[in-house]
């Protein structure tokens, strides 16, 4: 059972327990006055020191290491680094199995620039060769034909049919989707699949069922239930 602090013998039991505590931690004080006293007294000559000046004498201590590793960085940074494709020596192998010719997205006939031997070590090209049809264009007359044309017929093309692997993250979605072997559906409950699926039954086309309400008449309408 809670003890209840709202009996007055409860309230005078606080309050004496209070007042002791009291004269405990006063009669500590005056006991060790002596002490408190000598730990708050300086007893050396004072330096005036800031905070500011116990960080600056920190960082110079370290920096003897900062110089030496500046130097060592600037020595290191001054050297080319070489290509690991002029100096491994499976070079030749890794180009031969993971080519765009051998992953099949690129013909060299089509890209002469594919037709090259293994051990190339310059990458491969970014986009694809552009149609010979659409090149056309350029060389027509305005203002049916021209630069503009070719730009506008050039961007409504699939980022697929004008690169070879996707260049930014916003292509991820959609790309090659032409490859899938999914079948892609219409909705369910969606009028012209409804209309496809029962042309397409045993059956034939069914007229409603008998629940099915009839659509109201656009109009005047009276009140009948009042």
């Amino acid at each position: 059972m809670p003890f209840d602090i709202t009996k007055p013998s409860a309230i005078l039991f606080f309050q004496e327990m209070y007042e002791r505590e009291k004269r405990l931690r006063a009669q500590w004080v005056f006991s060790h006055q002596a002490k408190m006293q000598k730990a708050v007294t300086l007893n050396r000559e004072m330096t005036n020191y800031y905070e500011s000046d116990v960080d600056a004498h920190t960082m110079l201590g370290g920096m003897d290491i900062i110089s030496r590793d500046h130097k060592n960085a600037g020595e290191v940074r001054r050297k080319v680094p070489i290509r690991d494709a002029h100096t491994i020596k499976c070079a030749k192998d890794i180009r031969d199995g993971y080519s765009i010719v051998k992953l099949g997205l690129g013909d060299p006939k089509v890209d002469p620039r594919l037709a090259r031997p293994n051990t190339d070590a310059s990458f491969d090209p970014v986009m694809r060769p552009v149609d010979p049809k659409l090149t056309k264009v350029l060389y027509k007359a305005r203002p049916v034909f021209g630069r503009q044309r070719y730009l506008k017929l050039r961007g409504l093309e699939w980022p697929e049919k004008k690169f070879y692997f996707p260049e930014c993250s916003n292509w991820d979605y959609g790309w090659r989707m032409t490859d899938s072997s999914g079948i892609q559906r219409c909705p369910e409950y969606g009028r012209h699949w409804l209309l496809n699926r029962t042309l397409n039954s045993r059956v034939g086309p069914q007229p409603d069922p008998w629940h099915y309400k009839k659509a109201d008449i656009p109009g005047v309408s009276k009140c009948i239930a009042l």
